[in-house]
């Protein structure tokens, strides 16, 4: 039998439903893939037994001809999701051994579409981080090298940094994610695959681990555009249990699919035209017009004038939302506890917490509690919700000039695992291009569209309307189709 592993969600599917080959197959082949695979540290925890158990419910069902979406397919699940008596621990040392009683409805909905689950992804902890450095599990390894000879282990990307070299490696097929201020489509983008982070709202963040509550979406990370929209399909839809849930109907998106673009406008702001960004990025750049011009759409030209504003917005909004979404984890529910003989309970919360957080957590619940505090509560987070006001107003006036925006996925390709580590400013830039979607809760996507000089992938982005995720879709499979991206990290772990 060819290995499956290579094969995409949609031919998994309709291989599996025509009978060329048996769920379990599918199953027994990526298990095996995980296990030898154990050099990237992807995988904080390996579930094969999940996945041959849904794989052999699909078979069975498959003689019933009662089949759901994703029967036969066995996905990776981000660290963030909570997952039935699997642990649970969000990249931390405080959640170790955390395995909640109940699951998210993200993962939920997946495994009533049929979806096995290969384990649990390693990312960055509580989703901070931008190259999956800040893991209490320590670092993902992407499976992309420089073409150099050098052989540096380079980041994957973050915080769905598993997930994005799972999918790359192929030991999984496809990925749930999160997405805060990038940390889908950055990661795509450094591992050459596809991912998407919907509307906000389009899928229940109803047991997802908090980091900033009005940022956070999760979306799928796949080889394909086709991909993502099955599985989009089959995470999103409304939810009771989160309040922040969109009461609408989920779109056929698979089948709206077209890489006709006639009549569409394509939108390029200038403000992203940013000095010092590599050439071959920008000239990717181009060709991504080039090829939406191919497709028949109309490039105009945009401006998104706050824009600038945009990072130092995010880092003020986001740890605010963090430093009280993470006053829970302090030793007396649940995860790690800490007792200092002979101290009392503050010590015990200090001590804990002390313990617990890595570094760039404690450096971010300082930012969020500091910018919250009484005497710069005005100056800091009321001036930058007033900010995220703007930025939101200047993508409503840029979407009355054109239908979608085009603009690189992130400013650089690849690093290496600690070439940033030591100044966090420089690894806060890697989101300069998505943070601004996230703040406006935008649907946003990347695609692979070509590789730099170095052999390493790079990504173009498409921003749409809000609950337009059928035209970001639409576009990305037009860039899809011309950039005839077939590049894969050559084997090495």
């Amino acid at each position: 039998m060819s290995d499956l592993t290579y094969l995409t969600i949609a031919q998994l599917r309709d291989g599996f439903r025509s009978g060329e080959f048996t769920a379990r197959e599918i199953a027994e082949q990526y298990n095996a893939a995980v296990a030898s695979a154990r050099a990237l540290n992807a995988y904080t925890v390996e579930t094969p037994e999940d996945a041959l158990a849904a794989a052999d419910a699909a078979d069975k069902a498959r003689g019933n001809g009662e089949l759901g979406a994703l029967a036969g397919v066995p996905l990776g699940i981000k660290d963030l999701f909570a997952t039935r008596s699997v642990d649970t621990t969000a990249g931390s040392r405080i959640l170790k051994d955390f395995r909640p009683p109940y699951e998210s409805t993200v993962t939920a909905n997946l495994r009533r579409a049929g979806a096995g689950m290969l384990g649990k992804l390693n990312m960055d902890e509580f989703a901070m981080g931008s190259s999956n450095e800040t893991s209490a599990y320590g670092p993902v390894i992407s499976p992309w090298r420089r073409k150099d000879g050098g052989n540096a282990a380079l980041a994957p990307g973050g915080s769905s940094g598993g997930s994005s070299a799972a999918v790359a490696a192929r030991i999984a097929p496809a990925a749930t994610g999160t997405d805060t201020g990038g940390s889908i489509r950055q990661p795509a983008a450094f591992t050459g695959i596809c991912g998407i982070k919907p509307t906000y709202g389009r899928c229940s963040r109803w047991g997802i681990v908090s980091f900033a509550s009005s940022l956070d979406q999760a979306g799928p990370m796949a080889k394909t555009v086709r991909d993502c929209a099955i599985m989009l399909e089959a995470m999103a839809g409304f939810d009771p249990k989160d309040s922040t849930s969109l009461d609408l109907p989920v779109p056929a998106w698979e089948a709206g699919l077209s890489s006709d673009l006639k009549g569409k406008r394509i939108g390029i702001p200038k403000e992203y035209r940013i000095e010092g960004v590599p050439g071959d990025i920008n000239a990717l750049w181009d060709k991504g017009i080039e090829w939406l011009r191919d497709a028949g759409a109309e490039p105009v030209e945009i401006s998104l004038p706050h824009t600038k504003y945009a990072l130092p917005t995010y880092y003020i909004i986001a740890p605010a939302e963090a430093s009280s979404n993470l006053a829970r984890y302090d030793g007396v529910r649940y995860g790690l506890r800490v007792v200092p003989e002979g101290g009392n309970l503050d010590a015990m919360y200090a001590a804990t917490r002390a313990a617990g957080f890595g570094a760039e957590v404690r450096r971010r619940i300082m930012i969020g509690t500091y910018v919250l505090s009484a005497g710069f509560y005005d100056a800091y987070f009321t001036k930058a919700q007033k900010v995220r006001s703007l930025i939101k107003r200047d993508f409503e006036q840029a979407f009355e000039a054109c239908d979608l925006i085009l603009t690189p996925t992130a400013p650089s390709a690849a690093f290496g695992l600690g070439d940033k580590t030591a100044d966090p400013v420089s690894m806060y830039l890697n989101d300069v291009f998505a943070v601004p979607a996230s703040l406006a809760g935008l649907p946003a996507m990347s695609v692979p569209g070509g590789l730099d000089e170095q052999g390493l992938p790079l990504g173009l982005h498409l921003i749409g309307r809000e609950l337009d995720e059928q035209v970001v879709l639409n576009a990305g499979l037009a860039i899809e189709e011309r950039a005839g991206f077939t590049a894969k990290p050559q084997r090495w772990w």
